[in-house]
């Protein structure tokens, strides 16, 4: 058998929706054979086949007045292509799903596909079966699945060491910002005595994380110190916090008035030739130390006086505490230092006398106290007295640490802190916190609370108690008070921000200061 062309057709036969051929057929012959067809089929007796001159048309009718024509040549046998014909009756309906003309235009092509399954160029037919041909049109293979499936399993290792990378250098950050916060920042003058909690090691120096709001509680910055306040560290997510955004204006131009050869005084004027150039192309002036102006011979920075007393006391405390989401405390540490520093040669052998059996008697559950290695410990547990042993002298200018205690109960937190963020469903969130005193005889100065807001966009303030600073280029915002005792031991903050997530608040870091120490 040869068969020509393979048509589905519509309307009585009148229009071809798909026809597929299988020798080689110019366009006009094809349109030619298919429009001779209805009229054929019209005046014929015959119900499966009519024949011309030159071929044979072999058809079948399907639902919807379609007819499904086979084209072959007149010697071709009738009864394969009669078994021909009902093989590709069984797979139309199997690929298209239905018998209609917009199911035959959508699967067009997988149409032709099956076509192709049944009967090879030159038009002779295949031995093959409904299934195998359902198969070969889902191109089922193996090694493309197998290759799919390692595809998939090398992004997930991608996207999992991604993840964890992300939550490594997250991890850096938070840690560097605890670590910046336990120092209190670069440089600055400790106190004397008083505490500092939540992960601070020190009241706000200027430039550093907490310092935004200046002397006073005042938006801006003291003197010598920038309107934002907040310092800048590479690898520190709140680093750039508070920074002002105007540019530094330009040092003056001086321009040179000319060059006179000769004079009086030669070396004052050629230095002030050399500057007047310098200023002229806008250059930092050398002097004799550097000059080449690359800072190797610069002049050293003068040293701070020295201290006018003979001894030096710093007693310090720091509150370290995890709370959860709701203002729960999750762990709570406090650790103090008595650290000593003898100034003169007077200060090194004087002694530090403690009241021992105040803070035994009142410290007695949860509290540790521990001399340095050096002190003589009999001495201390005896009168209370911090001096070391064999009446050795302090040295002169370093720092000594002489007593430290420990206390790790969960009333050691001054206060609390509680952030609902909540999804208003709007693109909008609602964020409400609170904070609430813990101890009525504590009295917490310069507290700032910092947290993201996981978005650069300005947060609508519905409620303050205290002030607050919003920086754009971080997407933080810190909340501020000057003073939390027990004439203001609560307080609230409302807002709105644009944004979906509810975890982008987190996490909340904490610091402040104060005079009073949580160790009687």
């Amino acid at each position: 058998m040869v068969v020509l062309s393979a048509s589905i057709l519509s309307n009585r036969g009148s229009k071809a929706l798909v026809s597929r051929q299988f020798v080689e057929m110019n366009r006009l012959r094809v349109e030619g054979l298919l429009a001779a067809f209805p009229k054929l089929m019209g005046h014929s007796k015959q119900h499966t086949f009519v024949e011309t001159d030159a071929v044979r048309y072999v058809y079948q009718p399907l639902e919807n007045n379609m007819f499904l024509l086979l084209i072959t040549t007149k010697a071709s046998n009738i009864v394969e292509d009669l078994g021909t014909l009902r093989l590709l009756a069984k797979v139309v309906p199997d690929v298209t799903g239905s018998i209609s003309e917009h199911a035959i235009n959508e699967h067009a092509f997988e149409i032709i596909f099956a076509f192709d399954e049944v009967l090879t160029t030159g038009g002779y037919k295949e031995d093959i079966s409904p299934s195998t041909i359902r198969t070969n049109l889902e191109m089922h293979s193996h090694e493309e699945e197998m290759a799919l499936m390692l595809k998939e399993s090398k992004e997930a290792a991608a996207r999992e060491q991604m993840q964890a990378q992300a939550k490594a250098i997250k991890d850096r950050q938070m840690a560097q910002l605890r670590d910046n916060l336990m120092s209190g920042g670069a440089g600055g003058n400790r106190p004397q005595t008083g505490m500092v909690g939540f992960g601070g090691g020190g009241p706000p120096a200027p430039g550093s994380q907490f310092d935004m709001f200046g002397q006073g509680g005042a938006m801006g910055g003291g003197p010598g110190q920038d309107a934002g306040g907040f310092g800048a560290q590479s690898d520190n997510p709140y680093a750039n916090l508070g920074k002002s955004n105007e540019p530094e204006p330009e040092a003056p131009k001086v321009v040179a008035k000319g060059m006179k050869l000769g004079g009086v005084g030669g070396k004052k004027k050629k230095d002030s030739l050399m500057a007047g150039m310098l200023a002229e192309d806008n250059l930092s002036g050398g002097n004799a130390a550097d000059p080449f102006g690359l800072g190797l011979g610069a002049p050293a920075v003068a040293a701070p006086a020295a201290p006018s007393a003979p001894a030096t006391v710093v007693v310090e405390e720091k509150v370290l505490v995890q709370m959860s989401r709701e203002g729960e405390v999750k762990s709570s540490e406090i650790k103090g230092t008595i650290t000593y520093t003898a100034n003169t040669d007077a200060g090194t052998m004087a002694n530090v006398a403690v009241n021992k059996a105040v803070y035994s008697s009142q410290c007695s559950s949860g509290w540790s106290f521990a001399t340095h290695p050096k002190v003589d410990k009999k001495t201390y547990e005896k009168s209370g007295v911090l001096a070391l042993k064999g009446g050795k002298p302090y040295p002169i200018g370093r720092p000594v640490g002489i007593l430290r205690w420990n206390y790790s109960g969960e009333d050691s937190a001054p206060f609390t802190v509680n952030c609902w963020p909540e999804d208003e469903g709007s693109g909008a969130i609602n964020v409400n916190m609170e904070f609430e005193l813990q101890r009525d005889d504590a009295v917490i100065t310069d507290v700032n609370i910092l947290f993201p807001l996981g978005s650069t966009d300005p947060p609508a303030i519905e409620s303050i108690d205290g002030q607050y600073k919003h920086d754009p280029n971080t997407g933080m915002m810190c909340w501020h008070h000057d003073v939390i005792s027990a004439d203001n031991a609560s307080g609230s903050l409302e807002f709105s921000v644009a944004g979906h997530d509810v975890d982008v608040f987190f996490p909340v870091q904490i610091a402040f200061t104060s005079q009073s120490l949580m160790c009687p």
